[in-house]
């Protein structure tokens, strides 16, 4: 059981990201989504933000722990450039199209993760 966490925290994590960095830009989709299942009071910037920054750590985590196990270690460096993008424009200065392209390439270290671990097996 141990060994399954540490190989799927990354997907974990990931989840968790895209879903406090969406709710932050208010991707309206999700946004509704949210509060149609009555996760309204989640639609907050003081509970949003923490929130991002835990499963920001999870992913990375996720990814080191990836890392450590295939020994290539472009997808972590991927994934700390990405966290570092997301988290300054959303919770310092904010822009839409920044957090974007910071969740596509969180999206795209996670996947590179993913592939490093089938090669090595």
């Amino acid at each position: 059981m141990k060994n399954f966490w540490k190989r799927h925290i990354d997907k974990v994590g990931l989840i968790g990201s895209l879903f406090s960095a969406l709710c932050c830009v208010g991707i309206p989709a999700l946004v509704s989504f949210v509060f149609a299942v009555g996760l309204g009071w989640l639609i907050n910037d003081a509970i949003l933000i923490p929130l991002l920054v835990l499963f920001l750590v999870i992913t990375l985590l996720g990814l080191f722990f990836g890392m450590k196990d295939h020994r290539r270690p472009w997808a972590f460096i991927i994934g700390i450039l990405s966290a570092i993008i997301i988290f300054f424009f959303i919770a310092i200065r904010f822009n839409k199209t920044f957090v974007i392209i910071g969740i596509i390439f969180l999206v795209i270290a996670s996947l590179m993760n993913l592939l490093f671990q089938i090669k090595k097996r």
